[in-house]
Formats: C-alpha cells, sequence, structure tokens
C-alpha cells in the first residue's frame, strides 16, 4: 500500500504541464492555493472543482496516481469532514439521538473536504507528478536567489528540499521492506489496542532511522566524492527560459483565478 502513495512519485511525460517552465508552476501553485482558500461560495467551488478537472486532463497522468496523492491525508479529510459535520449550528437537517446535523454543517463539511482535496490534487499535479525534483529544485534556486543578496542561503535551502521530497518514496519502500521482514518474525500491526499497536510501530522505526541516518550518510560521503562545495560557481545542463507556452498558460490561469474571484465576491 506504501508504495502506491505518489508523494515525491514523478510520472514522465509531454504534456502541456510537463513542459511549462518549473517556476512557473510554483507561482501557480501557490495563486491556486490561495484560490481554493478564497472560494467559499457553491459557484467559485465548482469552477475550482472544474479547473481541477481540466489540469487532470492536461497533464495525462492516470487517474490512480493521482487518487494516490489522497491516502496520507485520508484521515484528515473524514476528520475535517466529521468536526464540521458534527460542530456547525444551523437548520436542523437530521436529528440521531444526541447528535443534530444542520444544512450549514453539512455544507461546510463537504466544502472543507473538497478544499484540502483539490489542494492536494493540484500541488501534486503541479509540484511532483509533472516536474522532476531535481527541477523542483532549480526552480526554487532561481525564485530565491535574489534573497541571496542579503546572505539567504538559496541554493542549500533548495537543495534540501530536494533530497527530502526524492526520499519519500525511498523511505516508504524501505518501511514497507521492514514491515514485511518484521511481520515474518511475528510481529502483529492490525490487532490489539492503541497501546499494542503503538510499541509495534517501535520495531518498525528503529530500523527505519537507523536505515536513514545511514542513506545520508552515503549521500554525504558521495556529494564530497564528487567535489561538491554548494553553489557558488555551479553551471546547469539546462537553462530555465519562459517561453510563449509558459506566457499564454500563465494568463489562462489568471483569467480563471480573475473569474473565481469575482464570482466569489460580486455575486
Amino acid at each position: 500500500m506504501l508504495k502506491q502513495v505518489s508523494l515525491g512519485r514523478y510520472y514522465p511525460g509531454t504534456s502541456v504541464l510537463h513542459r511549462l517552465d518549473p517556476r512557473v508552476k510554483i507561482i501557480l501553485s501557490f495563486l491556486y492555493m490561495v484560490i481554493i482558500f478564497l472560494a467559499q461560495s457553491l459557484i467559485p467551488m465548482l469552477l475550482v472543482a472544474l479547473t481541477t478537472v481540466v489540469l487532470i486532463l492536461l497533464s495525462r497522468v492516470p487517474l490512480r496516481h493521482i487518487m494516490n496523492s489522497l491516502k496520507p491525508i485520508l484521515f484528515i479529510l473524514i476528520f475535517a469532514f466529521v468536526i464540521n459535520l458534527l460542530t456547525i449550528q444551523g437548520d436542523q437537517l437530521l436529528k440521531i439521538g444526541p447528535v443534530i446535523i444542520s444544512e450549514q454543517g453539512l455544507y461546510t463539511a463537504i466544502r472543507m473536504a473538497l478544499r484540502l482535496a483539490f489542494l492536494i490534487i493540484s500541488t501534486t499535479l503541479f509540484l511532483t507528478l509533472t516536474t522532476t525534483p531535481i527541477l523542483v529544485s532549480d526552480a526554487i534556486e532561481q525564485l530565491l536567489k535574489p534573497l541571496s543578496r542579503i546572505g539567504f542561503p538559496a541554493h542549500e535551502m533548495a537543495m534540501m528540499m530536494s533530497i527530502a521530497l526524492r526520499f519519500v518514496p525511498t523511505l516508504l519502500e524501505e518501511t514497507e521492506k521492514i514491515m514485511k521482514a518484521q511481520s515474518s518474525r511475528g510481529a502483529d500491526y492490525d490487532t490489539g489496542g492503541l497501546i499494542a499497536k503503538a510499541r509495534g510501530l517501535v520495531s518498525v522505526l528503529i530500523p527505519l532511522f537507523v536505515s536513514a541516518f545511514k542513506r545520508a550518510e552515503e549521500l554525504a560521503v558521495a556529494m564530497e566524492a564528487r567535489c561538491y562545495r554548494g553553489g557558488e560557481g555551479r553551471t546547469r545542463l539546462k537553462i530555465m527560459r519562459c517561453e510563449r507556452k509558459d506566457a499564454l498558460f500563465v494568463v489562462s490561469m489568471s483569467s480563471v483565478f480573475l473569474t473565481i474571484l469575482l464570482t466569489q465576491y460580486l455575486l
């Protein structure tokens, strides 16, 4: 099951989103996050949903890979839905014993769950499935480069984020291997209470931490062996340039964002 998590996994392709400048995708993803949180009423939420569907079609990424990105936050989605459903006061819609469900509570619960889902799907499409970790690192460094004039370590920050994102699927695969190995030795992670399950996870966490530190040490040795000394004086194989397709996509998405804001605050 852990192998199905799409966080940190790049899906190769030649779609419109794949060919966009990664700097454009990072900026648009942050703007889209803001738009998703500003959308409150029905029509803006429908426009956000329609925009997300169009982005999925443009990416040409199989739907199962996109839906896998929601698995790590499935518990948060359910928790947010239930909390809003039971705590928001309003016109009574349904009463089950002491539990009262209102129309406002149901609408707010659905809106919050969809908002979180759209947020994860959009960021996954822009920054993970259609962009390699190296391009994300280079784009972040380019965007943060003006801050280097005041001493901000832009290259080092981008490198750390890239390495962390790259090793997410590796650590997930390592976790699954450890759990299978411990299960073959008699470990049980499905039965017992919360305390028993927490104790069972200790047999996974300790080897996982040991493996993570070992991989970090090997990575440090490999970088030193290749004479890595930071970003100063480094050249790049691929030079980022914003082209006509990037400008057209920015204009299109800006028009969509503006339409959502107008429907939210003027209608």
